[in-house]
């Protein structure tokens, strides 16, 4: 059985950091903070100042788990109760997923419902309703 650790403190924190992330890039740059959009946006940037702003983010995305070593001076331990060929199936599976969807759970759940966007509503309350679904069978009917 997998068991979840409650963290509303540290869930809250991190909350309060994206969604404080997201309004300040809306308010300097007038662009939604969705994870998959600044990394496609990427390899095929409009400009210089394009891909500087989505470097900057991505960087962040990479060193924070680096800032975080050296604040508490170790890492949190984290299990992954899947093989390696799961990871890469369920990443594929996002992949897809992301694409159909036109953007993932941050651009959607955070900044397009922020917004009030029909379409971000629906692919939050879709997100949620397979991810409910979904950890239903796993631990209820396949019994994982």
């Amino acid at each position: 059985m997998i068991e979840t650790a409650f963290t509303p403190f540290q869930s809250l924190g991190g909350g309060v950091l994206i969604g404080l992330a997201a309004v300040l890039l809306m308010l300097t740059l007038g662009r939604v903070m969705g994870a998959t959009g600044i990394l496609t946006g990427i390899f095929a940037p409009a400009s210089l100042h394009d891909a500087s702003w989505r470097i900057a983010i991505l960087a962040g995305m990479m060193t924070g788990p680096a800032v975080y070593w050296l604040a508490t001076g170790g890492m949190p331990e984290i299990t992954v109760p899947v093989s390696t060929p799961m990871l890469v199936v369920g990443g594929l599976i996002v992949g897809v997923g992301v694409t159909y969807g036109s953007g993932c759970t941050s651009g959607h759940g955070v900044c397009g419902m922020a917004r009030l966007s029909p379409r971000s509503i629906a692919a939050t309350l879709t997100f949620m309703a397979t991810t409910a679904a979904t950890v239903f069978v796993v631990r209820h009917v396949i019994g994982g």
